[in-house]
Protein backbone atom coordinates (compact mmCIF):
# COMPACT_ATOMS: atom_id res chain seq x y z
CA UNK A 1 0.00 0.00 0.00
CA UNK A 2 1.26 3.11 -1.02
CA UNK A 3 1.44 6.59 1.47
CA UNK A 4 -0.88 9.24 0.34
CA UNK A 5 0.54 12.45 -1.13
CA UNK A 6 -2.41 14.65 -0.13
CA UNK A 7 -5.77 14.99 1.69
CA UNK A 8 -8.93 15.66 -0.46
CA UNK A 9 -10.65 18.34 2.20
CA UNK A 10 -14.47 18.75 2.35
CA UNK A 11 -16.53 21.85 4.37
CA UNK A 12 -19.87 21.57 4.22
CA UNK A 13 -22.29 23.42 5.97
CA UNK A 14 -26.22 22.39 6.54
CA UNK A 15 -26.93 25.47 3.85
CA UNK A 16 -24.18 25.10 1.32
CA UNK A 17 -20.91 23.41 0.51
CA UNK A 18 -17.85 25.54 1.51
CA UNK A 19 -14.77 23.86 0.22
CA UNK A 20 -13.61 20.78 -1.79
CA UNK A 21 -9.97 21.06 -2.49
CA UNK A 22 -6.70 18.88 -2.43
CA UNK A 23 -4.43 19.82 -0.10
CA UNK A 24 -1.09 19.30 1.62
CA UNK A 25 -2.10 19.68 5.48
CA UNK A 26 -4.92 20.88 7.78
CA UNK A 27 -5.06 22.40 11.23
CA UNK A 28 -8.39 21.74 12.92
CA UNK A 29 -10.01 23.52 15.67
CA UNK A 30 -11.30 20.00 17.67
CA UNK A 31 -12.63 20.42 21.46
CA UNK A 32 -9.74 18.60 22.92
CA UNK A 33 -7.53 21.71 21.41
CA UNK A 34 -5.97 22.14 17.60
CA UNK A 35 -4.83 19.17 15.89
CA UNK A 36 -2.84 18.81 12.33
CA UNK A 37 -3.55 16.59 9.30
CA UNK A 38 -1.21 15.01 7.10
CA UNK A 39 -1.65 13.09 4.24
CA UNK A 40 -1.64 9.04 5.49
CA UNK A 41 -2.88 10.55 8.93
CA UNK A 42 -4.36 7.96 11.34
CA UNK A 43 -8.46 7.21 10.96
CA UNK A 44 -10.36 10.34 13.68
CA UNK A 45 -13.69 11.22 14.80
CA UNK A 46 -13.84 14.22 16.35
CA UNK A 47 -15.71 17.38 17.42
CA UNK A 48 -15.38 20.64 16.12
CA UNK A 49 -15.01 23.95 18.25
CA UNK A 50 -15.34 27.40 17.10
CA UNK A 51 -11.76 28.57 15.94
CA UNK A 52 -9.36 29.19 13.10
CA UNK A 53 -9.19 26.19 10.21
CA UNK A 54 -5.80 26.51 7.94
CA UNK A 55 -5.50 24.32 5.08
CA UNK A 56 -1.57 24.56 2.90
CA UNK A 57 -1.63 24.10 -0.62
CA UNK A 58 2.28 24.18 -1.36
CA UNK A 59 3.58 27.14 0.50
CA UNK A 60 0.18 29.13 0.38
CA UNK A 61 -1.75 28.88 3.59
CA UNK A 62 -5.68 29.60 3.41
CA UNK A 63 -7.86 30.55 6.59
CA UNK A 64 -11.25 30.10 7.70
CA UNK A 65 -13.59 30.70 10.64
CA UNK A 66 -15.46 27.61 11.81
CA UNK A 67 -18.16 26.73 14.17
CA UNK A 68 -19.27 23.56 15.68
CA UNK A 69 -19.83 20.62 14.35
CA UNK A 70 -17.44 17.14 13.74
CA UNK A 71 -14.48 16.40 11.88
CA UNK A 72 -13.95 12.29 10.15
CA UNK A 73 -10.36 11.82 9.23
CA UNK A 74 -9.08 9.18 6.94
CA UNK A 75 -5.46 8.54 5.36
CA UNK A 76 -6.71 10.22 2.05
CA UNK A 77 -9.24 12.56 2.97
CA UNK A 78 -10.70 14.57 5.68
CA UNK A 79 -14.13 15.79 6.06
CA UNK A 80 -15.87 18.53 8.10
CA UNK A 81 -19.38 18.94 8.71
CA UNK A 82 -19.55 22.45 10.40
CA UNK A 83 -22.74 24.42 11.96
CA UNK A 84 -20.47 27.28 10.10
CA UNK A 85 -17.29 28.03 7.69
CA UNK A 86 -16.01 31.38 6.47
CA UNK A 87 -13.08 31.47 4.09
CA UNK A 88 -11.13 35.05 5.47
CA UNK A 89 -11.88 36.27 2.16
CA UNK A 90 -15.90 35.68 2.87
CA UNK A 91 -15.73 37.62 6.13
CA UNK A 92 -16.99 41.41 6.32
CA UNK A 93 -15.08 43.14 8.96
CA UNK A 94 -17.57 45.72 9.50
CA UNK A 95 -20.28 43.37 10.23
CA UNK A 96 -18.71 40.73 12.38
CA UNK A 97 -17.59 43.65 14.55
CA UNK A 98 -20.88 44.85 14.86
CA UNK A 99 -21.90 41.51 15.79
CA UNK A 100 -19.25 41.61 18.55
CA UNK A 101 -20.57 44.66 19.71
CA UNK A 102 -24.11 43.54 19.87
CA UNK A 103 -22.87 40.31 21.76
CA UNK A 104 -20.97 42.11 24.22
CA UNK A 105 -24.26 44.53 25.26
CA UNK A 106 -26.06 40.98 25.17
CA UNK A 107 -23.75 39.57 27.66
CA UNK A 108 -24.15 42.36 29.58
CA UNK A 109 -27.53 42.43 30.03
CA UNK A 110 -28.08 38.32 29.89
CA UNK A 111 -29.93 37.46 33.40
CA UNK A 112 -29.85 33.88 32.73
CA UNK A 113 -27.19 31.02 32.45
CA UNK A 114 -28.92 29.80 29.21
CA UNK A 115 -28.56 33.82 27.85
CA UNK A 116 -24.98 33.88 28.84
CA UNK A 117 -23.66 30.81 27.18
CA UNK A 118 -25.54 31.69 24.43
CA UNK A 119 -23.66 35.21 23.96
CA UNK A 120 -20.51 33.80 24.98
CA UNK A 121 -21.07 31.21 21.66
CA UNK A 122 -21.99 34.78 19.81
CA UNK A 123 -19.33 36.11 21.30
CA UNK A 124 -16.55 33.18 20.05
CA UNK A 125 -17.71 33.34 16.89
CA UNK A 126 -17.68 36.91 16.21
CA UNK A 127 -13.68 37.12 17.51
CA UNK A 128 -13.11 34.22 15.50
CA UNK A 129 -14.29 35.80 12.53
CA UNK A 130 -12.76 39.17 12.95
CA UNK A 131 -8.84 37.51 13.64
CA UNK A 132 -9.24 34.99 10.88
CA UNK A 133 -9.98 38.11 8.42
CA UNK A 134 -7.00 39.96 9.53
CA UNK A 135 -4.99 37.50 8.91
CA UNK A 136 -5.44 38.19 5.07
CA UNK A 137 -5.61 41.88 5.33
CA UNK A 138 -2.47 42.59 7.24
Amino acid sequence: MSLAQNIKLRIVTPTRAVLEEIVDEVQIPGTEGYFGVLPSHTPVLATLQIGHLWYRQGTKKFFLAVSSGFVEVLPESVLILADSAESAEEIDIDRAAAAKVRTEAELKESSSDADRDRAHYKLAKALTRLDVAKKIRN
